[in-house]
């Protein structure tokens, strides 16, 4: 039912520290930035040969990462799982009993359509489910990546 790993989300104090980490030190390629404003988080996404590593750094101390750095610190935050229909996926999970966060998706980063699954309901792993827009991932600029 689910895909491949689509990208690991990393929770960061500093999404510029964590550039120069990622992209500098460690030599990943940045494929996009951006905010998304009803996650209340800035993301930049790195080429990690085949899965993207997103920093996510709060826009509000009170959104999900601001409440995840305030209560584990910074680090690894979501595992995500693109999948084809991220609807019917919610719904075959609740029907297998998963505990689910999402009950229909939601806007994510570069276009897609997300949800989450609780940890409760994944052995401790939160996990986001992506489903990609047509044509592919969009950076902030609007192209497919």
């Amino acid at each position: 039912m689910l895909g491949p790993v689509d990208h690991i989300g990393v929770a960061v104090e500093s999404l510029e520290e964590a550039k120069r980490l990622y992209g500098g030190a460690f030599g990943l390629r940045l494929l996009f930035e951006e905010e998304v404003a009803t996650e209340k988080v800035r993301v930049a996404a790195y080429d990690g040969g085949g899965v993207r590593i997103e920093l996510l750094e709060t826009t509000d101390p009170a959104g999900p990462i601001g409440r995840h750095l305030a209560s584990r610190g910074p680090g690894i935050h979501h595992v995500c799982y693109r999948v084809d229909d991220v609807r019917k996926t919610l719904a075959g999970l609740a029907a297998a009993g998963v505990q689910l966060i999402d009950k229909a998706p939601r806007p994510g980063a570069g276009g897609c359509q997300v949800a989450f699954v609780h940890p409760r309901g994944a052995g401790g792993v939160l996990v986001e489910l992506s489903q990609h827009p047509p044509g592919g991932v969009k950076h902030a600029a609007g192209g497919a990546r």
